[in-house]
């Protein structure tokens, strides 16, 4: 009797020291298993793109009056790119030249689309969403649209599985400063896909709730590889932010709407981070365009940057841009190579495999300089145009050139500060000027009469481009553009 009750008693503790092995192992068996799949899965991604935001209205591109822990701490966790530009210094155009990795006037945009537009992306185009679907990717729009409202031109019929947001700018509404003796603007319409589900008289909510829907999406889609594309309406006028960023920073109401942003972006990482992906998802953030500066002091800042929103100059197109890949893209490097947001598809293209649109693009891949194997641009030029086809300059390496053409500009005077815009005054660019942006990034010290041989070359590579894509400024027809989308009938 006593050999059996021994024994039994031998067992029973063998068992409670096997049994927490086997729970450790079938745990780290389902956590490896896990790791195996999200290791295995195409990358997910993440673009945050926000609304006429400056160069400077990040902490770590300078701002000291806007706190922004998020954005500062995703540089230091990836790349800050320094010398990076949206596609265009406006709206739609800016947006179009993202979505599909082309020179917006190579697909016939400019400019911003007005409400109820005939125009918009057309649907042979391929926009980022459309060249991920066949890889099974999920994917999102959620925010500011603007590449045509007719419902042929929505984001639904332009690859993306879901839309919550408005069509176009956030300032098309009964309540613009402008209203009646510049436009007529009917309600604005928040659309979820293609229904409108509210029209909006106060908009403090809307960044929550992209941002919320966001987070939704991430929570929902975490065992896909997605592709979520955050446009928030803002900071473009008019500014509006929730109570809870209400009078924080110390830049007044902008400088709450970028905090705001920042505490967006903050929330976007923690769901990765919760839903154990943010290893395996890339996240850009940068803007569409530079600060529109007749709003005062309801508008960003491009310092030190010359100009603003509107122009081809530094300030008008120069963005703070971030990217976060984890164990892809070493962290806390500054990247002062050229690039511009037509690069981002073809490098998405290279790091999911997926197929590049048909269709020829202007874009080029800069993986190779995002992780620092190479330091040299696979663009000889950027191209700098406006208004309705019109090529205003050039960056060749480390010079900007501008060819002779009309800009606005406050000419130092201070906006007001209640949101009423001031009227701009235009200027002409008479000659040729040249600048080293390496030195003077402000663009103060035309050097075009010290370089005959660089203006030359950098001309050359105008009248080439302008064969290819053409140039209003010079009457050229382009030999590339291809045609808008049109609907006949409203």
């Amino acid at each position: 009797m006593y050999n059996i009750l021994d024994g039994w008693k031998k067992k029973r503790r063998m068992l409670k020291q096997i049994i927490p092995f086997l729970f450790l192992s079938i745990l780290l068996s389902c956590v490896n298993k896990q790791s195996v799949e999200n290791k295995n899965k195409r990358p997910n991604i993440v673009i945050i793109f926000t609304d006429d935001q400056g160069y400077q209205d990040v902490g770590c591109f300078g701002a000291t009056d806007i706190k922004t822990p998020h954005l500062d701490r995703m540089a230091k966790e990836g790349i800050k790119l320094t010398d990076f530009y949206a596609a265009q210094a406006v709206c739609s155009a800016s947006r179009a030249g993202l979505l599909t990795g082309c020179y917006p006037n190579r697909i016939g945009i400019h400019g911003a689309f007005m409400p109820n537009n005939k125009h918009g992306l057309h649907t042979s185009e391929t926009t980022l969403a459309e060249m991920l679907k066949p890889l099974q990717y999920k994917t999102g729009a959620f925010g500011k649209w603007h590449l045509g409202d007719h419902p042929k031109f929505m984001p639904n019929n332009q690859g993306f599985d879901e839309f919550f947001g408005i069509p176009y700018s956030n300032d098309m509404w009964p309540f613009h400063p402008q209203q009646g003796t510049h436009f007529n603007f009917k309600p604005l319409p928040l659309f979820e896909n293609t229904e409108v589900i509210d029209t909006l008289n106060d908009q403090s909510l809307l960044t929550t709730q992209i941002t919320e829907r966001s987070v939704a999406f991430i929570n929902k889609n975490k065992n896909d590889p997605f592709f979520l594309y955050i446009a928030h309406p803002q900071p473009h006028v008019p500014l509006f932010v929730s109570d809870k960023f209400k009078g924080k920073s110390e830049r007044g109401l902008y400088g709450d709407v970028i905090m705001e942003i920042d505490w967006s972006v903050g929330q976007v990482l923690k769901a990765l981070k919760d839903n154990n992906i943010d290893d395996n998802t890339l996240v850009i953030f940068t803007s569409d365009n530079g600060p529109w500066l007749s709003y005062g002091d309801h508008a960003g800042c491009a310092y030190p940057l010359r100009e603003g929103k509107g122009t081809a100059l530094e300030g008008g197109q120069r963005e703070p841009c971030i990217i976060r890949y984890p164990n892809k893209i070493k962290p806390n490097r500054v990247i002062d190579v050229p690039m511009m947001s037509i690069d981002i598809l073809p490098t998405i293209a290279t790091i999911t495999g997926a197929k590049l649109p048909n269709n020829q693009i202007d874009g080029l891949n800069v993986w190779d300089i995002w992780t620092g194997k190479s330091k040299k641009s696979p663009h000889e030029a950027y191209y700098f145009y406006y208004h309705v086809n019109e090529l205003h300059g050039i960056r060749y390496g480390k010079w900007k050139m501008y060819f002779p053409h009309r800009y606005r500009t406050l000419n130092g005077r201070k906006g007001r500060s209640d949101g009423i815009p001031i009227d701009y005054e235009y200027e002409t660019i008479d000659e040729i000027e040249l600048y080293d942006l390496s030195t003077d990034i402000s663009e103060t010290k035309n050097v075009a009469s010290n370089y005959p041989k660089l203006v030359e070359k950098i001309k050359m590579l105008g009248d080439a481009m302008r064969k290819r894509l053409g140039d209003k400024l010079t009457n050229r027809e382009g030999t590339e553009n291809r045609l808008v989308g049109t609907v006949e009938k409203l």
